[in-house]
């Protein structure tokens, strides 16, 4: 078997995290493993291989890349005889329309043991196996879906690669309790929240720093919900203990990203406690703060779990602790009336006088949301206004324009 990742900037995590979970497997089965960045290098590769070699093709993909991928699917398909495999969050919201797209299966959900299974058939000449994960055409051309994949206990499966030398931001939690209405996360993983032990987090750690890897995030929904039972009440303890152990290791030659990108905290969850032990171990000089909006009516619509004087607080401690506090807005949410606006506007005119930064995004219908039908409207001009006049200060970045104009694009395609 040649087996082929497709693995673009926005996908490299997942992609990752796979080839880590499948690589004992694949050095077991002497499968030729290749990772390709870009569609020209793929089909570059296919076309170079063995007519009759049996080729897999695995791709993972948010509902933003649909039309990309869609392209790729094309192209893949007049290699020849090539097996496509997709995963991630657009194909386990709606395997249907992926399959159409020429996939041959969908995985649907956590898929480092649905994969190997999967792969595992293929090699043998077999049907897929029946396990919960899987979406495909059956010999008589009907949909056979089996649902969501059963949750995997992350201590089973490395989110790194030696062998394949893939190295990235570590994840350390797995599912979130919240249940925001316009997020895929909660809908993605089942079984409630997950962290992986220290102790695999400190083998991670270990083995980027045999490479001069020194920088070292992490993947998480929420970094402050790390050793929570619930993932909404902080264990202060188990955070110290996991940042002091890789302090540890790292010690004057590595650096700590924690509550940053790719990961961030949640308001509430931010106390002058907190503040104290990020300041103790950490080396970002920024947090990552999810409000979403200024207005209480609209976060109850969202079912954040949290309030205005939430996010007003802890910008207020953390930047009196010494960080900088980025910020996450989503302008044109489902339900905004003009008052929820204008109370919008003025919240980040006020956190912006503290020394805060907007981190803008605008809302997208995104699958198995309960917002995945709400029609997305154009961005209001007071957002407008209010943008053009703190882009020339530097307080606000961000992807609002791209996100604006593909979200009809996306509010279409779940229609359909």
């Amino acid at each position: 078997m040649y087996l082929m990742f497709f693995s673009p900037r926005e996908n490299r995590y997942s992609i990752n995290a796979l080839i880590g979970a499948l690589e004992e497997f694949l050095i077991e089965q002497k499968i030729d493993v290749k990772v390709c960045y870009k569609e020209d290098e793929l089909l570059e590769m296919l076309y170079a291989l063995p007519h009759r070699a049996l080729k897999v093709v695995v791709i993972s993909f948010f509902t933003t890349q649909f039309w990309d991928m869609e392209g790729l699917v094309k192209g893949v398909k007049k290699a020849g005889e090539v097996r496509i495999i997709a995963g991630g969050p657009h194909p386990t919201g709606m395997p249907r329309s992926v399959l159409k797209m020429g996939v041959d299966y969908v995985v649907r959900g956590e898929g480092e043991y649905v994969l190997s299974r999967l792969l595992q058939s293929l090699i043998n000449a077999q049907e897929p196996p029946e396990i919960r994960g899987l979406c495909y055409k059956g010999q008589g051309g009907e949909v056979i879906d089996t649902g969501l994949a059963e949750p995997v206990d992350l201590n089973r499966y490395r989110p790194w690669s030696v062998r394949f030398k893939r190295f990235g931001p570590v994840e350390i939690t797995r599912g979130c309790p919240f249940g925001c209405h316009y997020c895929q996360t909660p809908r993605i993983f089942r079984g409630g929240i997950r962290h992986r032990s220290v102790e695999m987090i400190e083998e991670a750690v270990k083995e980027r720093m045999k490479r001069g890897l020194g920088d070292i995030r992490f993947i998480t929904p929420n970094a402050l919900s790390y050793g929570s039972k619930d993932g909404k009440t902080v264990n202060l303890e188990a955070i110290e203990e996991l940042l002091k152990r890789i302090r540890a290791i790292l010690g004057k030659r590595g650096r700590i990203f924690f509550g940053s990108f790719p990961s961030e905290v949640r308001p509430e969850q931010i106390t002058e406690e907190v503040l104290e032990v990020l300041k103790r171990y950490v080396d970002n000089d920024n947090l990552v703060v999810g409000a979403q909006s200024g207005s209480d009516r609209v976060l109850k619509l969202c079912h954040r779990g949290h309030t205005v004087e939430d996010v007003l607080r802890a910008v207020r401690l953390g930047i009196k602790a010494g960080f900088k506090m980025n910020v996450d807005f989503i302008f044109s949410l489902p339900g905004e009336t003009e008052k929820d606006i204008k109370e919008t506007e003025e919240f980040i005119v006020e956190l912006v006088s503290l020394g805060a930064r907007v981190h803008a995004h605008t809302f997208m219908p995104l699958p198995q949301t309960p917002f995945k039908r709400c029609r997305p409207h154009e961005i209001d001009r007071r957002y407008t206004m209010l943008i053009n006049r703190l882009l020339p200060k530097g307080v606000i970045f961000g992807d609002w324009q791209k996100q604006a104009a593909i979200s009809k694009r996306i509010y279409q395609l779940l229609s359909a």
